[in-house]
């Protein structure tokens, strides 16, 4: 397949809005590969290991953990290529007004004894297992801002991550089941999860940690925490969200380790730039939305490649209880409101989880490229139907139903 076909910016924005972006269409081998390139070089002289989500929560507890060890990398270099980059960037400009502005590759970088693996929830179980095979024996490992649905998910990796690592500790504020809490723990982690509603993982960390932190560490955890707990009364916060998604995950570590959450100049020019794609992005979503009613709520459902978390505010002040963002990709957000908190009992029923007002999922649906081209092209109907129908049973049901069985 030619590269062209793949490539963003020769994509018109009302095409670009139904379609995923390049990293979709590169096979899970390569992708696997890769990891496995990047954590044997990043593992094999460190001293410390953070298997981390890689938003803005997980990538503040890394930033913490770097500081509290000694180990933050010099900011210097990742400014003067972030200059290059919206050097380059308005050259490109001049020629083509739809430039596409992708998540920046990782570039090759000066290493940290603190070693940045990061992971998701549905890769959790093969990072726990990299850092086991490619870490020298004792190496401290710090899990953060990842949860597991069930225990027999990550059993065998802690296993082996056990018999390597000196100490494991998991800092987190997702909702865990008990019985999951109780068997991380009797495996021998340090685990300690935080009030979900109050809480971020970057606050469990900094609490957590025996460090004493500059107060801009304790303005980024809070600033952080604004974003993940969905409060948005720190305009800052929404910055850092964006941040954290369209740059590498080391550059975002470095900046915000040395900056806290009042970013430099450069940060914010480039955030601005990306910012203009960005608005036009979610208006597209915004404007294919649907309400529709479940039970005693309504929901908002709309189909895009763009930012959740804007998209469901809107549909909130239109009267949504519930909003649903089905993603090109074939994931979908679900955010609540304070009419609607089970949010992680829907995305449950359809292979994700996550807190009662912000949640994700990917519906097992998808069993070949044909579907995804029905997907795209009919602009996650099927998809919004298997995740309604959640809602419906959700209805149903008694709230925190321990009967649900979350699939994967």
């Amino acid at each position: 397949m030619e590269d062209e076909l793949i490539d963003s910016s020769r994509l018109s924005l009302p095409r670009k809005s139904v379609l995923p972006g390049a990293g979709f269409f590169y096979p899970d081998s390569l992708d696997e590969s890769r990891a496995e390139e990047r954590a044997e070089e990043k593992l094999e002289d460190a001293t410390v290991a953070v298997v981390t989500d890689t938003d803005a929560d997980g990538l503040g507890c890394v930033a913490l953990v770097r500081e509290a060890y000694g180990a933050a990398l010099d900011v210097a270099d990742f400014e003067d290529r972030l200059e290059e980059r919206l050097s380059e960037d308005d050259e490109d400009d001049e020629d083509d007004e739809d430039v596409a502005l992708e998540p920046d590759e990782e570039e090759e970088r000066p290493k940290s004894p603190v070693a940045l693996v990061g992971s998701s929830p549905y890769s959790l179980e093969d990072d726990l297992l990299r850092v086991a095979e490619y870490a020298p024996e004792g190496i401290e490992v710090f899990v953060c801002d990842l949860c597991p649905d069930k225990f027999e998910y990550v059993e065998e990796e802690l296993k082996a991550l056990t018999e390597v690592a000196g100490e494991i500790h998991w800092y987190d504020h997702h909702q865990w089941k008990p019985e999951v809490e109780k068997q991380v723990r009797d495996a021998g982690v340090d685990l300690v999860v935080g009030e979900s509603d109050e809480e971020c993982s970057t606050d469990v960390t900094l609490r957590e940690l025996d460090y004493d932190f500059h107060d801009r560490f304790v303005d980024l955890a809070a600033v952080t925490r604004d974003h993940d707990l969905w409060l948005n009364e720190d305009e800052r916060s929404q910055d850092l969200a964006d941040y954290a998604y369209w740059t590498s995950k080391e550059e975002y570590v470095a900046i915000v380790g040395t900056y806290g959450a009042d970013l430099p100049p450069v940060v914010e020019e480039y955030i601005a730039q990306r910012r203009i794609e960005k608005e036009n992005l979610i208006e597209a979503a915004i404007d294919r939305a649907e309400m529709k009613t479940v039970g005693d709520w309504t929901v908002g459902i709309t189909y895009g490649r763009c930012s959740q978390n804007e998209v469901a505010d809107a549909l909130r002040e239109s009267g949504a209880d519930a909003a649903v963002v089905v993603k090109p990709a074939g994931s979908a957000s679900i955010r609540g409101s304070d009419d609607f908190e089970r949010c992680h009992e829907v995305a449950g029923l359809v292979n994700g989880g996550g807190h009662p007002k912000a949640a994700g999922c990917k519906p097992d649906i998808y069993d070949d490229m044909l579907d995804y081209a029905h997907h795209w092209t009919t602009q996650g109907a099927t998809t919004k139907r298997v995740i309604l129908n959640a809602f419906e049973r959700v209805a149903e049901m008694p709230e925190e139903d321990e009967d649900i069985e979350t699939e994967r």
